[in-house]
């Protein structure tokens, strides 16, 4: 056990649930990703590809589209509950490599999405659940979703993992129908994830909650690189703004802007980038940072983003107990129903 090595964010796609994908997608391109990726979806081919890295153990959770993507809400419920028993039969099958997954849920009924969650933990052992960074161009600070991230907290004492969404047909410039070059994807699922992240923040949702455990993917999005432009300038808030309301949020907080952002949790998942690891640590700390793949969507489609994330890992030269957090340590306290 001491060497093992939890990947706690990489995705898989159960065959009933790529089925719906293809029968209810509603953007084309990503539709075509998901059903071409074979690893998301062949696990004995998944699992023979791990053969490589005996030490990891992958905690899965559903790729996007997400249940509320797929479907209406009167839909989506029974789209999640494919999915999370399609994930819990890959967790039975293979233990030794899949221990656990994470459940999602039907964002877009937020009563249907409670009883999910509920069933999902308490019958089929998830270790907690995925929300996307909006619901269908939602903000996640929206108070329908207050209480599905309460009882999560509060009740199940289980972490959230938030994952990045922004689809292909939202433009980069008024002017245009779509985005280009997949920058959609590639600069615009760090930007949603930082933008949800300050929305948790200034709404007060961490001062009201703040057992809550949320897992960034890709280690907090811009937040690390920028936390420097964002604590001085968030420190001015209000003053760009006509009437200068919103600087009364700050009097709202009972703490500064950026501690709030450091209860949050960020992932390894950064291509392989050292340095833009470092950056990570220096923000979050070695007790808040996870060792993650985002296997299979990589050039190589499924071993390329572990080998280079342990080889990132492994750059950086760190202090044995601080490796052995990222690798395992910080996953195991989270995947711990935690008591208060």
């Amino acid at each position: 056990m001491s060497n093992v090595k939890i990947d706690i964010y990489n995705h898989v796609m159960p065959p009933a649930y790529v089925d719906l994908v293809k029968a209810h997608g509603k953007e084309p391109g990503m539709v075509k990703r998901m059903t071409q990726l074979r690893l998301l979806w062949d696990m004995p081919a998944r699992v023979a590809m791990l053969e490589q890295f005996p030490d990891v153990q992958q905690i899965i959770s559903l790729a996007v589209p997400s249940p509320d993507m797929l479907g209406s809400p009167e839909d989506s419920p029974a789209y999640a509950r494919v999915a999370n028993e399609g994930m819990a039969e890959i967790c039975r099958q293979w233990p030794h490599k899949f221990p656990g997954f994470v459940a999602s849920l039907p964002m877009n009924n937020p009563d249907a999405a409670l009883l999910e969650m509920d069933y999902a933990i308490d019958t089929l052992g998830a270790k907690g659940v995925q929300i996307l960074t909006s619901v269908n161009g939602q903000a996640m600070d929206h108070p329908a979703f207050f209480s599905i991230f309460e009882r999560i907290t509060h009740h199940h004492h289980l972490p959230v993992w938030m994952h990045p969404t922004r689809p292909g047909s939202r433009s980069d410039y008024p002017s245009e129908d779509r985005s280009q070059y997949e920058i959609w994807q590639v600069l615009g699922w760090p930007m949603e994830t930082s933008v949800a992240m300050a929305r948790m923040v200034f709404s007060g949702l961490l001062e009201k909650l703040p057992e809550l455990r949320l897992i960034t993917h890709h280690c907090g999005g811009m937040l690390p690189y920028f936390s420097g432009r964002a604590e001085t300038l968030w420190a001015q808030l209000g003053s760009r703004s006509a009437d200068g309301a919103e600087a009364d949020v700050l009097k709202r907080l009972s703490k500064p802007p950026m501690d709030y952002f450091k209860m949050f949790y960020g992932d390894t998942v950064l291509g392989g980038s050292a340095s833009a690891l470092r950056c990570g640590l220096d923000f979050f700390g070695p007790d808040h940072v996870v060792f993650a793949s985002d296997c299979p969507f990589d050039p190589e489609e499924g071993p390329m983003f572990i080998r280079e994330g342990l080889r990132s890992i492994e750059a950086l030269d760190l202090s044995v107990e601080d490796a052995r957090k990222i690798y395992f340590g910080n996953a195991f306290k989270l995947l711990q129903r935690k008591k208060t």
